[in-house]
């Protein structure tokens, strides 16, 4: 078991995963917690949590006899300069998990590498990948497999990586050498909860999705409420502000995979430029990465909103 766990961890940094841990597959601490979340309404419009919830108490919903979880984390923090240092009021700001390729395929293809890998060393083995979509508390299973601790920010946060990381499983019914999980190490900053531009962190570890910029800018389906729409600022496509104030992230080394290297179009990009884009235009614009949970209408929404705010015309709210 330790050589299969230790032969196997190797193999999926040969692959390009920064972290690789695991954990013994069982009933997930934050079901009860995530049940609470959504009898609170914090969900929003995201019905797709309150369907899946039950799946998502235990992996073993989602591969019957599974022993092990496998989780994997890769880094796409850039060294470019953060949403909130640029004095240009022309450019507004699109999320850095967008600005390269669809993280989903990169992982997905990369854990199907090392599922088939296990699936070599232990012919007749069964597994299964997530990223993502998938109904697994993905954030929780980092933790437990010693990836990092789950932050203020809800965010699983690494010492040596910070919190910009893509996160993903590998489920398998093989039994393998399980890691100790970290120590929380936040102490006392709160760095996250004061500087979140629509306190939507409302305590530490607490998130209220319906106030959530990312939430707001990329599921919310309506209008922006009026009382949060100055909090969305020149952001059109999700939000960085609480990843960019914690000191793990800033510390963080920077564009360490070339395959995840931002696209030019997609950083920064002028706000007039992407409110002359047809329909066909921006979902050529949006192609190959991950925003394709943004359709024109919402983006053409958030263009708005972004004008409204850069320029300062503050009509009547809804």
């Amino acid at each position: 078991m330790r050589q299969l766990t230790e032969d196997l961890k190797t193999a999926g940094r040969a692959l390009g995963f920064d972290l690789v841990g695991v954990a013994e597959a069982a009933p997930a601490y934050g079901v009860e917690r995530l049940r609470a979340w959504l009898d609170a309404g914090r969900q929003g419009a995201m019905a797709f949590m309150g369907r899946t919830a039950s799946l998502r108490g235990d992996p073993r919903h989602l591969l019957p006899g599974c022993r092990s979880v496998v989780a994997v984390a890769v880094s796409y923090r850039s060294a470019l300069p953060a949403s909130t240092s640029h004095p240009d009021d022309d450019r507004v700001w699109v999320s850095r998990y967008a600005w390269g390729r669809d993280y989903h395929r990169l992982l997905k293809g990369r854990l199907v590498e090392l599922g088939r890998w296990l699936g070599n060393r232990v012919p007749g083995c069964r597994w299964r990948t997530t990223v993502d979509t998938a109904p697994i508390l993905e954030r929780e299973w980092a933790a437990r497999a010693g990836l990092g601790w789950i932050g203020k920010s809800t965010s699983l946060l690494n010492r040596r990586l910070g919190s910009e990381l893509f996160l993903g499983t590998l489920l398998t019914d093989q039994q393998l050498l399980p890691d100790d999980p970290v120590p929380v190490h936040c102490g006392r900053c709160t760095a996250c909860l004061d500087a979140c531009p629509s306190q939507a962190l409302v305590a530490p570890g607490q998130l209220d999705a319906r106030r959530c910029v990312a939430y707001l800018t990329v599921e919310h389906p309506g209008e922006v409420p009026g009382e949060l729409r100055r909090a969305v600022g020149a952001m059109i496509a999700g939000c960085d502000v609480c990843q960019e104030v914690c000191p793990w992230t800033r510390r963080a080394p920077a564009d360490i995979h070339p395959d995840l290297q931002p696209t030019p179009h997609r950083y920064r990009p002028r706000l007039a430029d992407l409110e002359r884009l047809a329909e066909d235009e921006y979902r050529s614009w949006r192609r190959g990465s991950p925003l394709n949970r943004i359709p024109y209408v919402r983006f053409r929404r958030n263009l708005a909103l972004a004008r409204e705010n850069m320029t300062g015309r503050y009509g009547s709210q809804p």
